[in-house]
């Protein structure tokens, strides 16, 4: 499986369709990291997708039968945890990855952070981890 960063021509906002989210990483009690799977050019590409709780909540309700599961299973998480990050993966025959059927992601790219009063390198290579810019649904007629 290859970084879906790496098969970009360039960092301009794009689109993927095909989606599977394979994990759900809480990193603290605001932000929520989705590790997902996306066909690019027929061939399989990881990414990762930096969002807040209530983006990830819409992103669970467009997985139709499997929803109110998932909803159910981050609720529970989130009532639970006790160190950060906290991981729910599905990756395994008992809890397969998610998709999204019918979704078009629209994401951005992101750069390593800079420190206060260091300049950017402007040869920084983006990094493998996406912001979500809009999410976008297949009218079908």
């Amino acid at each position: 499986m290859k970084r879906l960063i790496d098969a970009l021509a360039d960092d301009t906002d794009f689109f993927v369709e095909q989606v599977q989210i394979t994990a759900i990483v809480f990193d603290n009690t605001d932000d929520v990291t989705v590790w997902a799977t996306t066909i690019f050019d027929g061939e399989l590409y990881f990414f990762h997708l930096g969002l807040q709780f209530s983006t990830l909540d819409l992103l669970l309700r467009l997985v139709a039968e499997r929803a109110e599961a998932l909803q159910e299973d981050v609720a529970d998480a989130l009532a639970t945890v006790t160190e950060w990050p906290c991981l729910l993966e599905y990756a395994s025959e008992e809890d397969p990855p998610v998709p999204l059927p019918g979704v078009a992601l629209k994401l951005a790219c992101t750069y390593p952070a800079t420190e206060e009063g260091e300049e950017a390198d402007e040869e920084a290579m983006p990094h493998n981890i996406f912001y979500l810019e809009g999410v976008f649904m297949r009218l079908e007629p």
